[in-house]
């Protein structure tokens, strides 16, 4: 642009001192409109805008529009956006002697534009760099599956020192994510297995105690019934035992009964009374007694308590 600028300013020139004024005051206008313009920049809102004059550090340019002088000062752009740094696959000896096959990504965003741009030679180089170390270090102190089961403490163990390193280089690292840490072929074999037969393990111990517990409580229902029959069998035993008791405290009290009324109406007659019973009782039952008909009579009249009338006894005539 500042080319295109200058070249109608020289042919303004010429052409002015070969006397075309009219042609040589436009082109030299012109050129100086287009110097002019190619000193407007502008910064969108993920980028921010370095300012330098012959080299030196000027300014920092938000978005926006901004104007430059043209061929004095220079501008740079700096993204200001959350970044993604992929960290190549990598050998790495864990602590039990194992090689692994380790990558990552590292998250990260410019929050010192100034200082990402003049502390560091390439930021996002020495950033990958780092990282790659730092995972060396980290996953070296860890045994094969202690690396696997724990890739959240190893992101954090590397978010913490890559964030502190880089601190110069006015990055702020976001996080760390391990996209995989894959173990030798035949590791991985002898990995499957163990895990396979802890997972036996586990199952075989799950169904002894399902068995377990199905047997101890077939054993508690069986309890419970025989309970419930027990108990069945007792409240049956005490309700035959209570109509027994009751049977037995209304046979008491009819006696009572009789005996008061005996005492009240029969004063001193109790044992007539009784006979009078027994006789009762032997003619509602058909009972057959043999007595002399000679005392039919006095057996009545005493049952009846009577008090039989003496007869003289007819002699029989000849």
């Amino acid at each position: 642009m500042l080319i295109v600028g200058v070249l109608p300013i020289i042919a303004g020139i010429i052409m002015f001192f070969l006397r075309f004024y009219l042609i040589g005051t436009i082109l030299t206008v012109v050129g100086a409109l287009i110097i002019l313009f190619s000193g407007f920049k502008t910064v969108r809102p993920i980028e921010k805008g370095v300012i330098e004059r012959f080299g030196k550090f000027q300014r920092i340019k938000d978005a926006g529009l901004t104007w430059i002088i043209p061929t004095i000062d220079k501008m740079y752009k700096v993204n200001i956006t959350e970044q993604m740094v992929d960290v190549m696959p990598q050998m790495v000896i864990t602590k039990d002697k194992l090689n692994a096959e380790v990558d990552a990504v590292v998250y990260y965003q410019i929050k010192d534009v100034k200082a990402s741009l003049y502390n560091v030679d390439d930021h996002r180089a020495q950033l990958t760099s780092l990282a790659r170390t730092t995972l060396r270090a980290v996953i070296g102190n860890m045994t094969l599956t202690d690396a696997n089961e724990k890739r959240s403490e190893i992101n954090s163990q590397v978010e913490t020192v890559l964030d502190k390193e880089t601190n110069s280089y006015g990055v702020e690292v976001l996080r760390v994510e391990i996209q995989k840490i894959q173990p030798p072929p035949d590791v991985q074999e002898a990995m499957n297995k163990v895990v396979k037969a802890e997972q036996e393990k586990i199952a075989a111990m799950d169904i002894a105690t399902a068995t377990e517990t199905r047997a101890d409580g077939e054993k508690r229902a069986e309890i419970k019934k025989a309970e419930g029959v027990k108990q069945g069998l007792i409240l049956t035993a005490e309700g035959k035992a209570e109509s027994i008791r009751l049977v037995a405290m209304a046979e008491a009290e009819k006696i009572r009964l009789i005996n008061e009324a005996a005492q009240k109406y029969f004063t001193g007659n109790a044992q007539i009374l009784k006979k009078i019973e027994a006789v009762e009782n032997s003619l509602r039952q058909n009972a057959k007694i043999i007595v002399d008909t000679n005392k039919v009579q006095t057996i009545v009249s005493e049952a009846a308590g009577v008090t039989p009338i003496p007869m003289e006894k007819k002699e029989n005539s000849q």
